[in-house]
């Protein structure tokens, strides 16, 4: 029996690879138990597990792709998102051409204290000085990731850092957007995600405004209707800005990982795929890592192994054979995203979930 291992972080919990290795564990003792072959030696063993941890362009990029591409990290001080210097983290490929970097790492909500969490207050400057960084380090190609901010300013933070745009113009830009979510409107970036980031009822209507302001004022400036772009509003609209002003190339974020890590060559000849994210719902479906598996997944059952899982109904529509959520009912979240506790009930869900499929 084959079968990959390819989940997204447990935001909040456990990166990706911690993720991986738990699911993996869960796989390896239940079928250990099954065939009774504790303590046994010698043999040919009767399961291979393939980590393949993933990420869709939020947090965890730039450690997943660093991992897999053999890339060393360096660190730069930027300004955070409520304008304190932050260390950000982000990766060069051995060559010393293409950096890596996720905005998440410059403007993540995690950076934000959950009482000072507001979009209106925060800013995504130290994104641009993050690129700038990558650029006087000879990088001419930036690989971006979208995601995971807490950030609703269109990009105007980072297009304020000096000198920026001439001197961000010469380089290759490709933004890996989580979301497939627009610039503005119902669905839009301060609609959706803006309570999400600290954004009372009043405030995400006044943030929709200013980003439908600032989508006409892209318009007249650069005649690129940002609305229209898809990813424009990941990031809080980081991706329209990128597309716009720099020419970014805007791809889903998780099918430029799948691409880089190998994704399509290694499922050949497995029996179960597991992915999973720290909580899925209808949201799962707008380009999250988990879709990204079950849409490249080629007819083989996918199991859906999150921390939570809602929207039961749309995720089985959608394809996914299993929806295991691993955390117990009635389990308190402060307990749930201990990462001691998350990697012991996502190895017993996993666990469960395999002795059910053998």
């Amino acid at each position: 029996m084959k079968i990959i291992v390819a989940p997204d972080s447990f935001k909040e919990c456990l990166g990706a690879e911690e993720v991986a290795r738990a699911m993996a564990a869960g796989l390896r003792e239940a079928v250990s138990m099954a065939a009774g072959l504790q303590g046994a030696g010698g043999g040919e063993e009767p399961l291979e597990v393939v980590e393949m941890p993933l990420a869709d362009g939020g947090e965890g990029t730039v450690r997943v792709l660093a991992a897999a591409l053999g890339a060393r990290t360096v660190r730069a001080t930027v300004t955070g998102p409520l304008g304190n210097p932050v260390e950000a983290e982000y990766a060069i490929i051995r060559s010393g051409s293409t950096a890596i970097l996720e905005v998440a790492s410059a403007c993540g909500l995690p950076l934000v204290p959950p009482e000072k969490r507001n979009p209106m207050q925060t800013t995504s400057r130290g994104v641009g000085e993050l690129i700038l960084d990558a650029l006087e380090k000879g990088c001419g190609r930036i690989l971006i990731g979208l995601g995971g901010t807490s950030t609703c300013d269109g990009g105007a933070g980072m297009l304020s850092v000096s000198g920026f745009r001439e001197k961000a113009s010469g380089a290759s830009f490709q933004a890996l957007y989580d979301v497939d979510s627009p610039f503005y409107g119902p669905m839009g970036a301060a609609r959706i995600f803006g309570p999400q980031k600290g954004a009372s009822p009043q405030e995400v209507e006044i943030l929709d405004r200013k980003m439908q302001a600032m989508a006409e004022e892209i318009r007249k400036g650069t005649g690129i209707d940002v609305q229209t772009l898809p990813g424009a509003g990941a990031a809080g609209g980081l991706g329209g800005a990128l597309a716009a002003y720099l020419g970014a190339e805007m791809r889903s974020g998780v099918d430029g990982i799948l691409d880089l890590v190998g994704f399509d060559e290694t499922i050949q000849d497995a029996d179960l795929i597991l992915t999973g994210e720290g909580k899925s719902d209808a949201q799962t479906l707008q380009g999250k890592a988990p879709l990204g598996v079950l849409r490249r997944s080629r007819g083989i059952p996918v199991a859906l192994v999150s921390g939570a899982i809602n929207d039961r109904e749309a995720l089985r529509n959608a394809g996914f054979r299993y929806l295991v959520p691993v955390t117990p009912e009635g389990m308190p979240r402060e307990k749930a995203i201990d990462p001691e506790t998350a990697v012991e009930n996502i190895r017993k869900a996993v666990a469960a979930l395999i002795q059910r499929y053998a």
